[in-house]
């Protein structure tokens, strides 16, 4: 198959909302990236999905919906499909020429160690809404092989480095609820989880303001990072792994990491300063250090995190995505296109740098409308 269109969603740990893009490719080139959209959640919708959260953590069965997970999960295919709706009508789009939609889902739950995975949301009622073709369930068939499952994107990291006008080694790091980083060089890319990237910092500031996160860094600028407290939280088995390794989500949750009585600006300072830590600890587990770092995802928009990495990845570049010419905000919901492309093209999308697992695998099913 040749170059098609194909709109990607994406619902992060963040909670934030739905990402809305489209692009252009075959599966191994991208010819073009197109418009972008978002649907922001509101403040009940984010609550149901921290309920789902909650209620997913103890799940052994993926398929199963108690409590709040049913509401959860008609409410994950009714936003997305929101989404996709008022992204058409906003860029006068015709459905007729979208091939594919990439629907990721939301997490709920993510233990590969005991071959689990949860995303929600109902890609076949997706796909009889929208009148789309609609791939999903990326993760279940490589973390039912041995593999991680995550990280997902790291092909398409590769497919937008590989040709950037930089140093490399090339690091792509994104920083959702969790952080991840891919690294190209060439061949096949080596990628992992590197710790807590958002999660931390925006339920720090929720509890304590009620904010929903800390807005360009403000509260951790005014701060002290504990830097005793992040060398105890570095100091848990998963930072010394080679890579591949993922996290849940709630893997460093507060209770599970004894977080102290900060004050709200050397709480958000040390939380931000423990996820710029934990890059940089990844460092060592690369084939050999980046030159250039990009970075995307929500935190590439917070200044005071993007200068705590760029002092802990001396003397490597750091730079954020847009600032290299992509789409920061928008690149997971890019990528879960590219991979809706090459499941429906039954390439690989996940290999045995990036998830564990011991072939490269092709993942995702795809709903008909």
């Amino acid at each position: 198959m040749g170059v098609i269109k194909a709109i990607g969603l994406m619902s992060g740990t963040s909670l934030d909302g739905v990402d809305v893009a489209l692009i252009e490719t075959d599966g191994e080139r991208i010819a073009a990236l197109g418009p972008t959209g978002y649907r922001p959640y509101s403040d009940d919708e984010r609550a149901l999905l921290r309920a789902a959260l909650e209620q997913g953590a103890s799940l052994s069965d993926r398929n199963a919906r108690p409590g709040a997970l049913a509401e959860a999960d008609v409410f994950v295919t009714r936003a997305h499909a929101e989404a996709v709706e008022e992204f058409l009508r906003a860029e006068h789009i015709d459905k007729a020429g979208i091939t594919i939609v990439g629907f990721h889902g939301q997490t709920v739950l993510h233990k590969p160690a005991e071959r689990l995975t949860v995303q929600i949301g109902d890609g076949a009622a997706l796909a009889k809404r929208l009148g789309l073709s609609v791939a999903f369930d990326f993760r279940a068939a490589d973390v039912a092989a041995g593999g991680q499952g995550a990280p997902l994107v790291p092909i398409f990291h590769q497919a937008l480095a590989r040709d950037l006008d930089h140093p490399h080694p090339i690091a792509v790091l994104n920083v959702g609820g969790v952080a991840n980083v891919t690294w190209v060089d060439g061949g096949d890319p080596v990628a992992c989880d590197t710790g807590p990237g958002n999660a931390l910092i925006d339920d720090f500031m929720r509890a304590r303001t009620g904010a929903p996160l800390d807005r360009d860094g403000d509260q951790a600028s005014r701060g002290t990072a504990d830097e005793k407290f992040i060398e105890n939280v570095l100091a848990d088995a998963f930072f010394d792994l080679p890579c591949p390794k993922s996290l849940d989500r709630n893997a460093f949750a507060f209770a599970n990491i004894g977080l102290p009585d900060f004050t709200v600006e050397n709480g958000a300072a040390t939380l931000s300063a423990l996820t710029a830590a934990s890059v940089a600890r990844v460092v060592k587990h690369l084939p050999e250090p980046p030159k250039a770092w990009i970075v995307a995802g929500g935190g590439a928009r917070n200044p005071t995190l993007m200068r705590m990495l760029g002092e802990r990845l001396k003397p490597a570049t750091v730079e954020t995505a847009d600032a290299v010419g992509w789409q920061s905000q928008s690149i997971e919901a890019q990528a879960f296109a590219y991979l809706a492309v090459r499941t429906l093209n039954k390439m690989p999308i996940t290999f045995p740098q990036t998830t564990g697992v011991k072939t490269p695998m092709t993942g995702g099913i795809i709903a008909r409308p």
